[in-house]
């Protein structure tokens, strides 16, 4: 397992660095093994920071996420996939993106 530089919320420190084999370490807290169908969730995510500058919140998310990846994508959804209940907060987290400005 490779040492990651993360910071106080458990985000890395330096988002270049991603890779799927990453996002898969920082699953293991939330014990889900991720899929393709995951991968396509963060790599969606991670083109929503490069194209706008910044990590969504949840509302947002969802509306980028029905455009661009599946049209049935709820919180709903994104909570029971991805065993959370803080969806914006662990997805930015697993794609390797810092923490979205408004979340706790």
């Amino acid at each position: 397992m490779m040492q990651l530089e993360l910071d106080q919320d458990g985000h890395l420190v330096h988002y270049q660095i991603w890779t799927p084999e990453i996002a898969q370490q920082l699953a293991q807290p939330l014990d889900i093994e991720l899929n393709d169908w995951h991968f396509s969730i963060l790599f969606a995510l991670r083109t929503f920071y490069q194209d706008y500058g910044y990590a969504p919140a949840t509302r947002p998310l969802i509306k980028y996420l029905i455009k661009t990846v599946q049209t049935d994508i709820s919180n709903q959804l994104l909570m029971e996939k991805f065993n959370t209940g803080l969806v914006a907060r662990h997805l930015t987290r697993l794609a390797g993106l810092p923490k979205p400005p408004n979340c706790l």
